[in-house]
């Protein structure tokens, strides 16, 4: 059992990131072995991004994960861009069909299905902190799915005010007492590593006010405010299903299988370990 042996009909996935994990390669490695799928993933990066897409294309490279500082300059060098990633000017997959380039963003796909699989409520208020990459994909996904009402919680001004204009939301530079039914980190507070790991995003009290509590922080997918929410009795959705569904996305998209829940689930924990 397994995938089959290396060979010259073995296809190659890849990243492309400034600073490569080891995320990725399990997780999709794990899944080529448990699916007996004749793929590979490896993690790269690179100081030339259009020589490096060219590569892409020119060996016949299957698919392609972009991270930061990549996820916009790679526009211009693909053949399609999706509406996913046309929605935030941000990729972060790139598939190769024998040498056209098709890109798209699975973090924004990824967290429009977990509106869905969360029952969120177009009706429902957002709070986003963070005015990033990611909360651009996260607010892009609210709001494409109905949910109009947000505030963008950032203290940059410049880059806060220009996401909730993009968004047509509200900006705040604190928390202070807004509060809103579905409450989202996009922040590193609380992410493993960071000088705040051992910080929330969001007090006690907008926690207990809040219907949902959403954060993208991965490592831990327990974080301080997942556990403060928990404690609260509020429903929350944390970054270990956000990344999972993601990668479960380019997964499909590179080899056309879409793994079982429980297989996604198993190569996330993987992946994390």
């Amino acid at each position: 059992m397994g995938r089959p042996p290396l060979s010259k009909d073995t296809r190659l996935c890849m990243s492309l990131a400034a600073r490569p994990s080891n995320i990725g390669t399990r997780f999709h490695n794990h899944l080529y072995d448990v699916l007996e799928l004749d793929f590979i993933y490896k993690a790269f990066t690179t100081t030339d991004i259009t020589a490096a897409i060219g590569g892409v294309r020119a060996l016949g490279i299957r698919g392609c994960s972009v991270s930061m500082p990549f996820k916009e300059d790679v526009i211009a060098l693909v053949d399609e861009v999706e509406a996913s990633a046309r929605a935030i000017n941000s990729v972060n997959t790139i598939v190769n069909d024998d040498g056209y380039l098709r890109a798209s963003n699975t973090d924004y796909l990824a967290v429009q299905r977990l509106i869905d699989e969360h029952d969120l409520a177009a009706n429902d208020t957002v709070l986003i902190r963070g005015s990033g990459g990611m909360a651009s994909a996260v607010g892009a996904a609210f709001r494409d799915h109905g949910l109009a009402s947000g505030i963008v919680i950032a203290r940059n001004r410049e880059s806060g005010r220009a996401l909730a204009d993009r968004l047509g939301y509200d900006h705040a530079t604190d928390v202070g007492t807004h509060v809103a039914d579905v409450i989202v980190n996009v922040t590193p507070i609380g992410m493993a590593g960071a000088s705040e790991a051992s910080e929330q995003a969001f007090d006690e009290a907008t926690i207990a006010q809040a219907q949902t509590v959403f954060d993208v922080v991965a490592l831990p997918s327990e974080t301080p405010l997942i556990q403060s929410a928990r404690a609260a009795g509020v429903h929350v959705v944390t970054g270990a299903e956000v990344i999972a569904l993601q990668a479960a996305e380019q997964f499909e998209r590179y080899t056309g299988v879409r793994p079982t829940a429980e297989q996604v689930a198993e190569a996330s924990a993987i992946s994390r370990a």
